[in-house]
């Protein structure tokens, strides 16, 4: 049983995936490859780049990829036709522009938003502080002490 269970995981479909084989003209265009497909996100699996997903798309992607950098394209030539064919979503790090400003941005804006609401927080508290010391007379101050003393003991 152990064995039978050892054989079905060993032989289980997972282990017949298919491995791209690409013949690169050098040592350079096969790390430009690995860069740029580490690099360019799969447009079906939303949080994986085209080297490690399996998805038939990320396949056709990785082919594409090893083509251009064959014929000899520049990296941003590739990576400026992937934004043409899927939009900026295919990039981890997409350009600053004006659609992506607030990608880039907004974690600041917040990260500002946050201190300023801490700062108004603590400079109410402070006011209402000097407010209610403000507003009782020597007698009423002498009473309260009297109070907290007595509490003490």
């Amino acid at each position: 049983m152990i064995r039978a269970l050892f054989l079905l995981v060993l032989f289980s479909t997972s282990s017949f995936a298919a491995i791209d084989a690409h013949n690169f003209k050098s040592v350079e265009d096969e790390k430009r490859f690995h860069a740029l497909a580490a690099e360019l996100r799969c447009p079906k699996c939303q949080n994986q780049n085209i080297a490690d997903s399996d998805s038939p798309i990320a396949k056709d992607l990785r082919t594409e990829v090893f083509r251009m950098i064959d014929e000899g394209a520049e990296d941003e030539s590739i990576i400026d036709f992937m934004v043409t064919r899927y939009g900026d979503f295919v990039l981890y790090r997409p350009k600053m522009n004006s659609q992506t400003w607030l990608l880039w941005n907004g974690p600041f804006l917040v990260l500002g938003f946050g201190v300023l609401v801490i700062l108004a927080v603590v400079w109410q508290r402070r006011s209402r502080r000097k407010i209610s010391e403000a507003a009782l007379s020597s007698d009423e101050q002498a009473r309260l002490d009297a109070l907290l003393k007595q509490d003490k003991e």
